[in-house]
């Protein structure tokens, strides 16, 4: 079971009002109900996280595996390529799903609406988040679900 999973807007909720609090290791601190519920997540399903983020190229994944046990977050880390072609979200997860046979469940956990324009197959696996609230345990029961049902897609 995989998690695509972006960070500003799911676990980092976005405000403008609100300065965006960076721990020592140089990133930004985890919503505690983005960390709960995306916990709640693996701890059910055994999903992998697979980053989205456009952070994604800033660490490795081992380091990444470690900002997120900072953040009270066990889960085992991978991330997309680089965006060298400065691909918009949508771009950039269809390009994956067609170099990639999807052999697992997977669930799509991201801010960007403009992932509502993805193929039917694809979007009934997304979940868009408010970017200023991010991921909240309402959502769980749904990204769980979704994990759950096997169906395998490739391009």
């Amino acid at each position: 079971m995989l998690i695509l999973l972006d960070i500003d807007g799911v676990m980092v909720p976005t405000t403008s009002w609100k300065p965006t609090e960076i721990l020592s290791d140089g990133f930004a601190n985890f919503s505690i109900k983005a960390v709960n519920t995306l916990q709640t997540i693996i701890n059910s399903t055994g999903a992998n996280i697979l980053l989205t983020t456009s952070h994604k190229s800033r660490y490795s994944n081992s380091e990444w595996e470690k900002i997120f046990k900072t953040r009270g977050i066990i889960a085992n880390i991978d991330s997309l390529e680089p965006n060298n072609d400065n691909l918009n979200r949508k771009e950039e997860i269809l390009h994956w799903f067609t170099k990639t046979t999807i052999l697992e469940s997977f669930v799509i956990l991201d801010d960007d609406k403009s992932l509502n324009g993805l193929p039917e197959l694809i979007k009934n696996k997304t979940i868009i988040t408010s970017g200023t609230v991010g991921l909240i345990s309402e959502q769980a029961e749904v990204a769980i679900d979704i994990l759950r049902k096997k169906e395998s897609i490739s391009a």
